[in-house]
């Protein structure tokens, strides 16, 4: 389960990633680089040459992280031992896969290209010899196919630029980042998670970038060395630039025929799915003045939407106002009909571009997080959060804010184990999604907010 030991480990500090320089944090504004808009890894033309050759112990296969070296050089072993990216092909051998499989009448999960694109490095490029598909998610399904930059990146020759316009991949930049990770947590034209997919026994997709950023077993250290070659985003900017991403990618499935109808039906994986898929006895249904749609209408999925409109009202009015009118005109298009549908997402998926660029070169201050701790909060308690999704998505972002603010120097140590304490039954009322209940949540809400009070 996602939520478990999460709230403790952003507690304790465990996910080091993103945000561990303050000052980087504060001061370094990104910029949109052309290094986002490289092709992601398997779709590239650079041959992978597996992993097998980043394990040597003198590169990245060390037990033990070297002294004096400017990397950890573990980060073979850490994905290894401790990164389920590294068991993702295995997944495909398991039962339920293979009842996947037979619903879906395909011969094996783990041979079907629509698995083995997000549970393995599945290049379209060449192969090498060490290559095994059987690795999993590994090195290059990340980092990009190394045939280029491997000897140079070695050698010690080429600083990370140089890299990059090699084929590695800049992991680093959020922006990069999100739609490298959204490409499999959510899906993309050339590799899409369907609600047939789903209805053939495949678990619910979450994803948040900052979060899934944190509990990602760290296989490296954002240390002063690693200032000087990389960028670095502050936890909530991380934050922000996924939202904006995942709205547009979902924005551009639904104007996409191919990949926003299924027949006669739209897409149903665009929509909430605990709209429809929750017992009749769970009366959960509560108005949204934001969605203006009646009882028994499926609606769109709107939760990293929702997120999005609380951070662009913190740091762009004018574009939350404009997201927020898009927002209502998207629900109503919905039930209009296919053509005002995609209209609508299509001006949806400009303003969240544009926010995306705005967060880029943003540089998120304390008055920020508190501004945006507060949006997400007073969101829930208007009743924003009746569906799952939506408080999952605002569990995240609170985790996430509430780790900004404390590595900037706006929480100490106390303020912040007493404010994370505080969120745990936030976290309790989404730990499962099948039993959730908007009240209880809401309670919850309440509880954190008169411990923030207290600050």
């Amino acid at each position: 389960m996602l939520w478990s030991g999460l709230a403790g480990r952003r507690a304790r500090g465990v996910a080091v990633a993103i945000c561990t320089l303050v000052g980087a944090m504060v001061a370094g504004a990104l910029t949109i680089s052309a290094a986002q808009a490289q092709e992601l890894p398997n779709f590239a033309e650079d041959a992978h040459v597996g992993v097998a050759s980043c394990a040597g112990s003198t590169c990245h296969g060390a037990v033990q992280p070297a002294a004096k070296a400017t990397v950890l050089q573990t980060e073979y072993i850490t994905w290894q031992r401790q990164d389920k990216h590294a068991n993702a092909y295995k997944v495909l051998l398991n039962d339920r896969s293979k009842r996947i499989a037979r619903n879906l009448g395909l011969e094996a999960a783990h041979t079907a290209k629509m698995c083995l694109d997000c549970h393995a490095d599945n290049p379209t490029a060449q192969r090498g010899t060490q290559f095994q598909i059987s690795d999993g998610v590994g090195c290059e399904a990340c980092h990009g196919g190394a045939v280029r930059w491997l000897g140079i990146h070695v050698s010690g020759l080429a600083d990370h630029a140089q890299n990059v316009e090699n084929g590695l991949y800049p992991t680093e930049d959020p922006v990069a980042r999100a739609k490298l990770c959204l490409s499999c947590h959510f899906g993309e034209q050339r590799k899409w998670l369907t609600h047939r997919i789903m209805g053939a026994g495949h678990p619910r997709v979450s994803f948040e970038l900052d979060t899934f950023t944190a509990i990602q077993p760290a296989h490296y250290e954002v240390d002063e060395d690693y200032v000087k070659r990389k960028q670095v985003a502050s936890g909530v900017q991380t934050w922000a630039i996924g939202q904006a991403i995942q709205v547009s990618e979902l924005m551009e499935a639904m104007a996409d025929p191919k990949m926003g109808r299924d027949g006669i039906f739209p897409e149903l994986v665009l929509f909430d799915c605990h709209a429809c898929h929750h017992p009749m006895s769970n009366l959960r249904w509560e108005p949204r003045a934001s969605t203006g749609l009646q009882p028994g209408i499926p609606r769109i999925n709107d939760s990293n939407l929702l997120m999005l409109r609380i951070i662009a009202d913190a740091v762009a009015p004018d574009q939350g106002k404009k997201l927020r009118e898009q927002t209502l005109a998207l629900h109503q298009a919905s039930v209009t009909g296919p053509e005002a549908t995609v209209s609508a997402a299509k001006a949806v998926k400009a303003t969240a571009d544009a926010l995306a660029g705005t967060f880029a070169g943003r540089s998120f201050s304390g008055d920020d997080v508190k501004k945006l701790l507060d949006g997400v909060v007073q969101n829930g308690l208007s009743g924003e959060y009746v569906d799952y999704a939506a408080a999952e998505q605002a569990t995240m972002a609170v985790g996430s804010l509430l780790a900004t603010w404390r590595k900037i120097g706006g929480l100490g140590e106390a303020q912040f184990n007493e404010l994370n304490a505080s969120l745990d039954a936030a976290f309790k009322a989404v730990e499962n999604d099948e039993s959730y209940r908007p009240a209880a949540y809401r309670s919850a809400l309440q509880n954190f907010k008169a411990a923030v009070d207290k600050i």
